[in-house]
């Protein structure tokens, strides 16, 4: 499964939050073909977390002010991170991002919108992986068809589940979704070698959720400025090392998020997948801005 390259990101005078991402909603039902997998309701046995951010009314969306992204809007995270590139620099790697989130998608309020598809993509993953696990049968030609599956290999097996979750919709963020789901399902594997990936204990799919959720802002982030870095680093093994610690950092900073929800009582449990996600995304960008 391919991948999209890095580009220029996107220019000033386009919509910081494009049309096709998911507005922060409260769905009333599942979307058309889901099968098993729902749509996440973001309450959980009626309850509302008060520590996460509140959704929506049932079947409405938050009035949405799109801001339109000023010109040379990755000018300044460009720069550090050009100079990261070159010397190696933590300090103007974490500088860079922190401009990234700060110019170029106009703050982590901002940010947290325009990664709403992470949210919602993060909701049906989520309900992807805890289908087998709740005795959940799939809907008769679903990909997840347990009939259909069975003595799969584990590759076969997330290629259905990436089918299932982020079906091919020609967007950079579809593909860079896919690409996520499949890197962190990769990562699960690698940290429980046992997984049953149709039958995943909560910690597994807490890990899954968490590690998508990182890959994806990172894939975002190198599509938006990865070319950056592989310019301005003195050799193409240089330029894949700095991507590399990018990622760590990322991935570093994302998981603290969750840790600090959880630590707070806020847990990725069925119901509150994308309003945890969408609390951690918002820890997340605030770090990050910390440093621009």
């Amino acid at each position: 499964m391919g991948t999209s390259a890095s580009s220029e990101g996107p220019g000033g005078g386009v919509p910081i939050v494009p049309p096709w991402v998911p507005d922060p909603v409260l769905p009333s039902s599942a979307p058309d073909g889901a099968g098993p997998i729902s749509a996440d309701s973001d309450v959980e046995n009626g309850q509302q977390d008060p520590g996460l951010p509140q959704p929506a009314a049932p079947g409405t969306a938050r009035a949405r002010i799109v801001p339109i992204a000023p010109a040379a809007r990755f000018r300044g995270a460009r720069l550090s991170l050009g100079r990261f590139a070159r010397t190696g620099d933590g300090a103007d790697m974490r500088r860079g991002v922190g401009r990234y989130v700060q110019s170029g998608y106009g703050g982590g309020g901002t940010a947290v919108s325009r990664f709403g598809g992470t949210a919602s993509t993060a909701g049906a993953l989520y309900g992807a992986l805890s289908a087998g696990g709740a005795g959940q049968a799939a809907a008769p030609g679903s990909p997840l068809d347990r009939l259909i599956l069975a003595g799969r290999s584990a590759r076969e097996i997330m290629d259905a589940v990436i089918e299932a979750v982020r079906p091919v919709d020609g967007t950079q963020d579809g593909e860079a979704s896919r690409a996520a789901i499949k890197d962190a399902l990769s990562e699960l594997l690698t940290k429980f070698p046992e997984a049953d990936l149709l039958n995943l204990s909560e910690d597994q799919r807490g890990f899954a959720i968490e590690r998508f959720v990182a890959i994806d802002v990172y894939r975002r982030l190198q599509l938006d400025l990865g070319k950056t870095i592989q310019e301005k680093a003195s050799s193409a093994t240089v330029g894949l090392a700095r991507l590399k610690e990018v990622k760590t950092y990322v991935k570093e900073t994302v998981a603290a998020a969750f840790r600090k929800l959880r630590a707070a009582g806020s847990l990725v449990t069925t119901g509150r997948v994308n309003q945890v996600v969408r609390a951690a995304l918002s820890e997340t960008f605030q770090v990050f801005e910390g440093y621009a």
